[in-house]
């Protein structure tokens, strides 16, 4: 007879409907090595007829004696902990990366300190809104919520209130980038900006930015607008006449210019011309009619050769004048591409349309991943590669462009010099860690700017979260009081959408991956002074001549920047995230911002 097992705490008797709770583990996968000489651990959770499976209901299956089925349980439990901690911990890490990666702007690193607002004097009045002399008895009732929307020539950057930074609550960061110099530094860097600036001025304007204002109930009738004439050239001036009373005994006009001359290309008989062929003309006639058809004769002759300018020319009679625009200007030279023969089936040819240009540094790993990934969609299609590694490595195969630079020459550089080399209509700018996949549609970012006026249309970039970013921005310039220099403003957004393009949007600067005219990026240009961290700078840049667009629908991979802690350190790796990620008060950021304060005449900057 066998004998009977001691009794001790914890232990269950042959006869324990345990068992059936160790069967239903077993068939939920539990582990089958049972073993009923195995004793269980001590433990005064588990009572006699309970299943922790079961929600505590009394089991009165038959089973198996085993003491190691409770071990399976407790496994089981555990593991399932551990895998519900695990994915709790991802899911934090995740929302940490999300919220990190869209609290601080790309390319606008953290500032040297926070604006501080120039004391002063209040808002002052809008001179715009002082009446004439014979209107000022009238009274006005100001409309505040309009009036605050009127530049008022004498903006600030502030930050937003509160110091508490809640995950995915829009922030409003303020720089100041007069910080970056010493306050003697400072007078000296920004007397010598407005000097500048002026210069800059008398280059950039001409007579066709003067503001005139037509009179009322003039007799003259004569041109508005879209009068041109090449420098040192002449045109005969369309719509010029004089629609007075009759009854008078002589009629007579005119005309008076400050870079060209007048004259007529044919003479009517009863008309008399003074001033012929200098820039004062004078014509009379008894009859209407015939100075009228004289009118229709006159020309101007450019004399001052100036590239691009305007004239702003005097037309008067009795008791009337007014002032219109001819502009002088040599008509813009197209810069044209072949479409290239269109593949058997398909819309546009993308290797005749399209170069790819992309800058690395360091990481022939992750640029090697891009290539590949290029070629399975777009085998033929050119990419242009510039690289500034200090031991480059050689990078070959059809269709590769690899230049070399000096070490560390910097990314704007980079840029520029892919940029340079490209043949095609449309570049197509790309980083070095990013991956193709089938939603890389790059025949969409075509199609968009080949029936659109857009100069550049970006796409999406998916990082390993799943996450994909626009980075959709609007950039605009507030002026600021004299001398002090303007506030940049920068905020998430658009303008509208895009007509036609589901999914695409009019805005002014977009995620760094994105298709554009070759010729309206190489306009732009990208400054090499911006070395290390930059992007928005270059939306600045073309901010008023550069059209933006942004389709969600054309997404590209990012490649994983998550490095687990047990992989082996790599120099590379280091020596390329001290040059991609440097501080706020390292010598790049102080330049960085110091070029923005000069070049674009900013005192501050906003970002949302």
């Amino acid at each position: 007879k066998r004998p009977e097992p001691p009794q001790r705490l914890g232990l269950q008797s042959p006869e324990s409907p345990k068992a059936g709770g160790v069967g239903r583990a077993r068939e939920a996968g539990g582990s089958p090595s049972l073993s009923a000489s195995h004793p269980t651990p001590p433990s005064g959770r588990l009572q006699p007829h309970e299943d922790p499976q079961a929600g505590g209901e009394s089991l009165a299956q038959p089973g198996p004696k085993s003491c190691g089925g409770l071990r399976a349980l407790d496994r089981m439990r555990l593991g399932r902990r551990a895998l519900c901690v695990l994915v709790l911990l991802l899911a934090c890490a995740s929302l940490g990366l999300l919220y990190a990666s869209t609290r601080v702007a790309p390319g606008l690193q953290a500032p040297l300190a926070l604006w501080t607002p120039l004391q002063g004097n209040p808002r002052p009045e809008l001179p715009g809104l002082a009446p004439e002399p014979r209107y000022a008895h009238i009274p006005v009732r100001i409309k505040e919520q309009v009036v605050g929307l009127l530049s008022t020539n004498n903006c600030s950057c502030e930050s937003s209130a509160g110091s508490l930074r809640l995950p995915f609550q829009r922030q409003v960061q303020a720089i100041d980038f007069t910080k970056a110099f010493d306050p003697e530094e400072l007078r000296a860097a920004s007397a010598l900006r407005e000097q500048e600036f002026q210069a800059f001025l008398s280059r950039s304007q001409s007579a066709a930015d003067q503001l005139l204002i037509a009179p009322a109930n003039s007799p003259l009738q004569y041109p508005l607008q879209g009068v041109e004439v090449q420098p040192l050239r002449s045109i005969l001036v369309p719509g010029l006449s004089l629609q007075a009373t009759s009854g008078q005994e002589v009629y007579q006009v005119n005309l008076t210019a400050s870079l060209g001359t007048w004259d007529v290309a044919g003479e009517v008989t009863g008309v008399t011309l003074t001033g012929e062929g200098q820039p004062d003309l004078t014509l009379a006639s008894p009859g209407l009619d015939q100075l009228n058809r004289q009118l229709q004769l006159v020309t101007y002759s450019s004399r001052s050769y100036q590239a691009n300018t305007a004239d702003i020319v005097r037309f008067s009679t009795e008791g009337h004048k007014v002032a219109f625009t001819i502009r002088i200007r040599h008509p813009p030279s197209p810069q044209l591409y072949p479409p290239g023969s269109l593949p058997l089936g398909a819309q546009y040819n993308i290797s005749a349309l399209v170069t790819i240009a992309t800058k690395t540094f360091l990481r022939y790993n992750r640029l090697r991943a891009l290539i590949a990934s290029i070629r399975r969609f777009y085998p033929t299609v050119t990419v242009v590669i510039a690289d500034d590694s200090d031991k480059p490595e050689s990078i070959r195969g059809p269709h590769i462009e690899h230049y070399l630079m000096p070490f560390g020459k910097g990314w704007f550089a980079g840029r520029n010099l892919a940029v340079s080399q490209v043949t095609t209509k449309y570049v197509l700018w790309v980083d070095d860690d990013f991956v193709f996949t089938a939603r890389t549609r790059l025949e969409r970012l075509v199609d968009v700017l080949e029936r659109t006026p857009l100069d550049l249309v970006g796409g999406a970039v998916r990082e390993i979260s799943g996450f994909a970013t626009t980075y959709r921005q609007l950039l605009s310039v507030e002026p600021g009081a004299p001398g002090r220099g303007n506030c940049l403003r920068q905020k998430r957004g658009f303008h509208h959408e895009l007509v036609g393009f589901p999914g695409c949007v009019v805005t002014d600067g977009v995620v760094n991956f994105f298709l554009a005219r070759t010729d309206k990026v190489r306009e732009v240009g990208f400054d090499p002074r911006l070395s290390r961290v930059a992007h928005l700078e270059f939306f600045l840049d073309g901010l008023g001549s550069l059209r933006v667009g942004s389709c969600s629908d054309v997404v590209v991979d990012h490649a994983s920047k998550l490095k687990l802690p047990w992989t082996s350190r790599d120099a590379r790796a280091e020596t390329y995230a001290r040059y991609r990620y440097p501080g706020s008060l390292d010598e790049s950021q102080v330049a960085k911002h110091r070029l923005l304060f000069f070049k674009h005449r900013l005192q501050c900057m906003t970002s949302e």
